[in-house]
């Protein structure tokens, strides 16, 4: 990770002392010169709204996407006004979830504490996210992670939904899309917390499932409960291509980021799998 500068805090200090009184100018000075040393650094080195450049190479630009993908989470922790306890631990537990160790871990966290800044640049780093990353595939997974991440204590409140929707625009998403997804990653919390994609043995569940937890089962899978047999396997199919780990490896996913896609696709197998059972699909 490069330093950065030093020359905007000496002489916005020098001006502060210069223009104020001088324990308090020079105060003032020191902060606006560091600001203008991080703004610098941040356009220097590429940062969340460089995304590697025009020659970047594709680890270059799997680093990018990752760190955006953090940045953008701790801006999401600051959206209901402050960051608390709780949102720090759902950042350590998406980053469990990833297995991140060592200097990926330091490097999620470091994203993730400067999403959390005021001057953090959220569109611009949302616009080089969409222009870089291109795929629609990449964009759906940047997108549900930060969905992911609102749900992760178990309720949406009203701010992050409202950013949500702002990084779904950027992102080139429209509010009825961001909806379904909303919709469908509420059914997935409720069918994590029943268990039921670890329940799998040998192609069997160890209790029957509940009626909510089977329509939670046709939500994740983005179909309604009266969906048809040809229906849901078109769903399921769509879904797994979709979030399929090889297919997005191969469209530019950073390998820190290859759990969090082979869990969806437990989840998405699981759902599938409890449907085909209760409704005796073939």
């Amino acid at each position: 990770m490069q330093r950065t500068g030093i020359w905007g805090k000496i002489f916005g200090a020098l001006l502060g002392i210069l223009l104020g009184p001088k324990y308090i100018g020079f105060l003032i000075g020191l902060f606006i010169g560091h600001q203008f040393d991080k703004a610098y650094a941040r356009q220097m080195n590429g940062g969340f709204s460089g995304f590697g450049g025009k020659n970047a190479t594709n680890a270059e630009r799997q680093a990018e996407f990752f760190n955006a993908c953090f940045a953008t989470m701790g801006h999401m922790a600051k959206a209901k006004g402050r960051v608390t306890e709780n949102e720090i631990r759902v950042a350590s537990t998406i980053m469990d979830r990833m297995g991140l160790q060592g200097e990926s871990r330091r490097q999620a966290q470091d994203a993730f504490r400067d999403g959390k800044e005021d001057n953090f640049p959220l569109e611009a780093t949302l616009n080089r996210v969409r222009s870089r990353a291109g795929r629609a595939d990449l964009l759906q997974f940047f997108l549900e992670l930060q969905i992911q991440a609102a749900f992760a204590d178990g309720e949406l409140h009203p701010k992050e939904r409202e950013l949500l929707h702002v990084i779904a625009r950027y992102l080139g998403f429209s509010e009825a899309q961001l909806e379904q997804r909303l919709q469908m990653q509420e059914a997935a919390f409720r069918f994590q917390q029943g268990g039921f994609h670890h329940q799998q043995q040998g192609g069997s569940f160890k209790a029957p499932p509940t009626r909510d937890q089977l329509a939670d089962a046709f939500k994740v899978l983005g179909v309604n409960d009266e969906a048809s047999a040809q229906e849901v396997k078109r769903a399921y199919r769509k879904q797994m291509n979709e979030h399929h780990p090889d297919k997005l490896a191969a469209k530019g996913l950073p390998p820190e980021m290859m759990e969090i896609a082979k869990q969806k696709t437990q989840e998405l197998q699981a759902a599938y799998d409890l449907i085909r059972k209760e409704k005796g699909f073939k």
